[in-house]
């Protein structure tokens, strides 16, 4: 056997060795530097940046929250406004599923709340009134002749101050005697969090110095499809109300507690939103109440299916009622991320509440809060996948 043919060969050998050797330690330095860029995505913890800031100065953040398994939240302190939830739909790919704008700018427009804490009372109050102890009160009109979450400047439209409390974000607001009509100072605390179970909640607060009412929600809208482009007509909602409050023209509820059975309002078991839409004027804009349960624990209010990705969303509150609203009003004129617009049933909203117009309906669950009161509700919003 030739030598030199022999060294040749081995020195291949080596070669291709080395070579070999070389590919699976960059493999692995790869894969480490992409478990490590995971890992660093789903540290858990809240992080602030600016959002911009207002007319009067004032600088305005957006907090962003993320739990291990990678769900985040993005926050801004004007407002309180959700601007983002992003979650895995069944094969793992994340979207955000709620409408929301990048840029502080487009909220200052006229927005239809999207993500933001509304109050003093969310929902309508008709005529933009209510008598109170013996003494009547007038509100702002910002819907008509009525009252709609808040007034002129509700809480959406107010700069929060913020605090970040261990794995929570703490957000506070005074509302002055006589803003928007309201009486007394109250003083307003709303807590959110982001769960390692891949629960929002969001906890709310208040205290006054004198009688008045309060009625506070979160006005996300959601696409669990995260395309708001594309309605929300196939996503299959189920709500755990037996009944529901009727509304005239002007959507003020006519103080009728209605049953859902045999009315495209039955949403006791899971229904496509959009297969009896058309049965209802307008589409749906309307209170559903809650079956009886113990007022201070949470309740499975409702629970949102999207057949396309998976994805769902169960809602627990301690409120009394939530208002299912199909993004009637959305027509495309607004645009999100990337110039996709949100159409016309684009989105929907579930809103956890006391029912509309209550300070004038005597029959329905007081939201009238005292001095030495303390106004306490929770809401959750759980998120996971289905296989289905």
């Amino acid at each position: 056997m030739d030598n030199s043919a022999s060294t040749t060969g081995f020195k291949y050998l080596m070669a291709m060795a080395a070579a070999i050797l070389l590919f699976a330690v960059a493999g692995c330095s790869n894969e480490s530097e992409r478990q490590q860029e995971a890992t660093m995505e789903s540290t858990p913890g809240i992080t602030r940046e600016s959002f911009g800031t207002l007319d009067d100065g004032n600088a305005v953040h957006l907090y962003t929250l993320v739990n291990r398994n990678g769900m985040e939240v993005k926050i801004t302190n004007y407002g309180g406004i959700v601007t983002s939830i992003r979650v895995p739909d069944r094969n793992g790919n994340f979207d955000n599923v709620v409408l929301g704008f990048e840029s502080l700018e487009k909220y200052l427009g006229d927005d239809p709340y999207l993500g933001a804490i509304v109050g003093r009372y969310g929902n309508r109050i008709g005529d933009a009134q209510f008598t109170l102890d013996g003494t009547q009160y007038q509100l702002t009109a910002n819907d008509g002749d009525n009252h709609l979450h808040g007034g002129e400047i509700g809480f959406n439209d107010v700069l929060w101050d913020a605090e970040i409390v261990g794995d929570s974000l703490r957000l506070t607001y005074r509302s002055e005697d006589g803003e928007q009509g309201y009486p007394g100072n109250l003083d307003v605390t709303v807590v959110y969090h982001l769960s390692e179970q891949d629960e929002l909640e969001i906890e709310y607060r208040a205290t006054t110095d004198r009688a008045t009412p309060v009625n506070l929600t979160n006005h996300s809208y959601f696409n669990l499809a995260g395309d708001p482009s594309n309605p929300i007509l196939d996503h299959r909602l189920m709500l755990n109300a037996d009944r529901y409050t009727p509304v005239d023209e002007e959507l003020i509820p006519t103080g009728e507690i209605a049953t859902v059975e045999g009315t495209p309002f039955d949403f006791t078991g899971p229904h496509a939103i959009g297969s009896r839409i058309d049965e209802v004027e307008g589409g749906y804009d309307h209170n559903f109440v809650l079956r009886s349960r113990k007022s201070d624990t949470l309740f499975h209010a409702a629970t949102l299916y999207d057949p396309g990705s998976g994805r769902e969303m169960k809602v627990y509150t301690m409120e009394p009622g939530v208002q299912f609203y199909s993004g009637n009003f959305l027509d495309g004129s607004l645009e999100g991320p990337g110039g996709t617009p949100f159409v016309k049933h684009g989105a929907l909203c579930l809103e956890t509440q006391h029912f509309p117009n209550s300070p004038n309906v005597d029959e329905y669950p007081s939201t009238i809060l005292r001095p030495g009161e303390t106004y306490h509700t929770i809401t959750k919003y759980r998120f996971g996948t289905r296989s289905e």
